[in-house]
C-alpha cells in the first residue's frame, strides 16, 4: 500500500479518539475517524443528538447545530489525524486553533443527522498545519472552512 492510499481497515472509534484528543463530552465533537491517509486526510463522523446541551438554547423550537461547533468538529478531525499520524498518542499534546478562513454554512444540521466530515491537509510548516474541511449530511454539503492549528505540549498545571 502506498503512502497516499487510505488504510481502509483502520477505523478509530470514540475511545481511540479520546487517546488522541484532550476533548471530552460534551465538547468531543467526533465519534469515528475513517479513510485515514497519514499526514494527508481522513473522514470523521458525528451522530447529532437532541440530547446535546447546546440544543437547549440553539434553538428551543427548531434545534440547529451551531455552525461554530461544526467547524470545531472538522478541526477535531484534523487534530486527531495529525496526532495519530505523528504517533503522539498519550503524549500530552494539545491542538490550538490559529485561523478559520472561508467558512460557509450552507444548510442547517439538525438532531438525527449523521455528519460526515472529510478533512484534507493543505500544508504543514513545523508544528502548524492548515486544513480544508467539509461537513455533509448524506450528499448535501452543509458547511466548509479552511483552518490552521498548532500542535503544542500541553501546559502542566
Amino acid at each position: 500500500m502506498g503512502m497516499t492510499e487510505a488504510s481502509e481497515s483502520l477505523v478509530l472509534d470514540v475511545e481511540q479518539i479520546k487517546k488522541l484528543l484532550p476533548h471530552r463530552a460534551p465538547f468531543l465533537m467526533i465519534e469515528r475517524l475513517t479513510d485515514i491517509v497519514p499526514r494527508e486526510s481522513a473522514t470523521a463522523y458525528k451522530a447529532v443528538s437532541i440530547n446535546e446541551p447546546h440544543f437547549q438554547g440553539h434553538f428551543p423550537d427548531y434545534a440547529v447545530m451551531p455552525g461554530v461547533l461544526i467547524v470545531e468538529a472538522m478541526a477535531q478531525a484534523a487534530g486527531a489525524l495529525v496526532v495519530h499520524s505523528l504517533g503522539l498518542t498519550g503524549a500530552n499534546r494539545i491542538v490550538y486553533f490559529m485561523t478559520i478562513d472561508s467558512a460557509k454554512f450552507r444548510k442547517p444540521v439538525r438532531p438525527g443527522d449523521l455528519l460526515r466530515m472529510p478533512v484534507k491537509a493543505i500544508r504543514q510548516r513545523g508544528p502548524v498545519w492548515r486544513f480544508a474541511g467539509q461537513a455533509f449530511v448524506g450528499d448535501t454539503l452543509c458547511a466548509e472552512a479552511e483552518y490552521s492549528a498548532m500542535i503544542s505540549d500541553q501546559p502542566q498545571s
